[in-house]
């Protein structure tokens, strides 16, 4: 499995906010969003380490951190990965989340006894990728996951409220909406959220774009 990242943070964005957590970060994605914060990492010829869903878990263990994210790129992508879901699910002591962009089938970790938390993108019309979402994954989702709607304009809170409302997913999921950096103001997305009485529906910030610079890697 091709890792471009491993380390140790605080979770910027998620259930898990402000937690000390571990990352794995996977090289490759087979989507190219406009507002994508790691584009370096998303080629196939990205520098990386190859290691197996053993050393991986290896690495996770000795930092002694208890939340695992699963990142990329695009993680559901690689070979070995219900694998290594298959060895962190049977450790009980971790809470393991995997970001993955909305393109690709989760059922393959979903099925897995004790599967992880799925924290699930939907892209946006400014992300150019709006296209090229999975749709039959909101059906599997459950109270345990989450649905990320990044948003960049009035016309991206827009159709994030409509996919909210057709697949129902406060009452299924967790649901946030986050700003794309730079690009909308967060007031402006609160002001979309009491015009449109969103209620269950979370603003959140990416935390570690406030506490480091925002192209900093390794947070």
């Amino acid at each position: 499995m091709f890792v471009v990242e491993k380390f140790v943070s605080i979770n910027g964005e998620s259930r898990k906010a402000g937690q000390l957590a571990v990352f794995i970060r996977f090289r490759y994605c087979n989507l190219n969003c406009s507002y994508c914060d790691t584009k370096w990492a998303n080629t196939n010829d990205a520098e990386a380490e190859n290691l197996t869903p053993e050393q991986i878990y290896e690495y996770i263990k000795k930092t002694g951190v208890k939340n695992v994210t699963l990142t990329g790129g695009e993680p559901l992508l690689h070979q070995d990965i219900e694998k290594l879901v298959e060895i962190l699910a049977k450790d009980k002591e971790l809470y393991v989340e995997i970001e993955t962009n909305g393109s690709v089938d989760i059922s393959k970790v979903k099925k897995i006894e004790n599967s992880p938390s799925i924290t699930l993108d939907y892209k946006t019309p400014s992300s150019n990728m709006n296209g090229k979402m999975l749709m039959d994954n909101y059906e599997l989702l459950e109270g345990k996951d989450t649905v990320k709607f990044v948003c960049g304009s009035i016309e991206d809170l827009e159709k994030s409220k409509d996919i909210i409302e057709k697949y129902d997913l406060v009452d299924k999921c967790d649901v946030y909406f986050s700003p794309v950096f730079d690009k909308i103001n967060a007031s402006d997305i609160v002001e979309f959220m009491v015009e449109n009485n969103l209620n269950g529906v979370n603003l959140q910030l990416q935390m570690h774009k406030y506490i480091w610079d925002k192209d900093k890697k390794g947070v």
